[in-house]
C-alpha cells in the first residue's frame, strides 16, 4: 500500500495512520514525500511503523513539469506514480483524505493481464475529461475513475508507460484534459485509457463490496463499526474528496474524529 504526504497535510494522513494501524496492520505501507516538508510525517511513520520512501523516481518529476510547467507546487500530486516504481508485485494506491473500515486483503490477487489491468473504487464522471474527449473512440465510452484509490502491478503498467505516452499524445491529452486544478487524475486515466488497460470496479470483484466511498453518501448505516451502503453492501473507506475543511459534522465525521483523536493521542503535535 502507497500514499503521498507531507506536514502540510498531517491533519488528514495521521488520521488515515491510525485507520491503516487498527485495520489493516498486516499491509505494508510506504509514504512517498510530497515535498521536503517532511518532519512530522516522518516521526509518525516512524510511530507507525511505515516506511518512508528515500528518494523519488526523477522522471516523475520531469514528467510533471513537462506538462504542467505553471504550477510548480501543484503537479507534485502526480508523485503517487512513485507506487508503480516499488519493489512490489502488486500495490494500492491511496489518497490520505480517506480512513480506511475495513481489511484490505481481498483486493490483492484480482489482477489479469488484458481482463483485469487496474482496479478502482469509484467513476468520476465529472472530473477527468471535457467534452472533447466524445471525439476520439478509445475515450468515449471509457469508464472514468477517480484516482484517490487504485490497485496495478508495475508489471501491467509502470513508469515509462506514463513518460511513453505523454510524449507521444501530450497535444492530445491537453486537448481533452478537464482544467479546474486537475493534475494527476487527467494523467492516470488517459494513460491507462490510451494503453487500452482493462479497467475494472472494485465492486465487481470483490463479494458484497460497495462502489460507494463518497463523504456524503446518502443512505449509509454502520453496523459493528464499518459503514454500509443504502443497499447494504460493505464499505471499504470513505473519501473525502473535494472537501474544503476538516470532517465536522457529515455522516462519516465522527469515525474520521475517533481515528483522528487516538491519532493525534498516539504522535502528539
Amino acid at each position: 500500500m502507497a500514499i503521498v504526504a507531507n506536514d502540510k497535510i498531517a491533519d488528514w494522513a495521521i488520521p488515515f495512520l491510525e485507520s491503516w494501524k487498527q485495520t489493516n496492520a498486516h499491509i505494508p505501507l510506504h509514504l512517498i514525500p510530497y515535498d521536503d516538508n517532511m518532519a512530522l510525517m516522518r516521526r509518525a511513520a516512524d510511530i507507525y511503523g511505515v516506511e518512508v520512501v528515500d528518494k523519488v523516481a526523477p522522471e516523475i518529476d520531469r514528467l510533471a513539469a513537462d506538462l504542467y510547467p505553471l504550477f510548480p507546487g501543484h503537479r507534485r500530486r502526480l508523485r503517487k506514480l512513485h507506487a508503480l516504481a516499488l519493489p512490489l508485485d502488486e500495490v494500492i494506491y491511496i489518497d490520505v483524505d480517506i480512513v480506511l473500515f475495513r481489511d484490505f486483503a481481498p483486493m490483492f490477487g484480482l489482477l489479469k493481464k488484458g481482463e483485469a489491468d487496474f482496479l478502482v473504487a469509484s467513476p468520476s464522471f465529472e472530473y477527468v475529461y471535457n467534452r472533447k474527449k466524445d471525439e476520439y473512440p478509445f475515450l468515449k465510452d471509457a469508464l472514468l475513475f477517480n484516482d484517490g484509490y487504485f490497485v496495478t502491478s508495475n508489471k501491467i503498467l509502470n513508469l515509462q508507460t506514463f513518460v511513453d505516452t505523454m510524449a507521444a499524445d501530450a497535444k492530445l491529452f491537453h486537448r481533452v484534459r478537464k482544467r479546474g486544478m486537475l493534475f494527476a487524475q487527467p494523467v492516470v486515466n488517459f494513460t491507462c485509457h490510451r494503453n487500452n488497460l482493462a479497467i475494472r470496479l472494485m465492486s465487481d470483484l470483490i463479494p458484497n463490496a460497495s462502489h460507494e466511498t463518497f463523504y456524503k453518501a446518502k443512505g449509509v448505516t454502520f453496523k459493528d463499526g464499518a459503514p454500509l451502503d443504502a443497499a447494504g453492501k460493505e464499505i471499504y473507506f470513505c473519501h473525502w474528496a473535494g472537501a474544503t475543511s476538516l470532517p465536522s459534522k457529515d455522516l462519516f465525521d465522527p469515525a474520521w474524529r475517533a481515528f483522528a483523536d487516538a491519532a493525534w493521542a498516539r504522535v502528539g503535535r
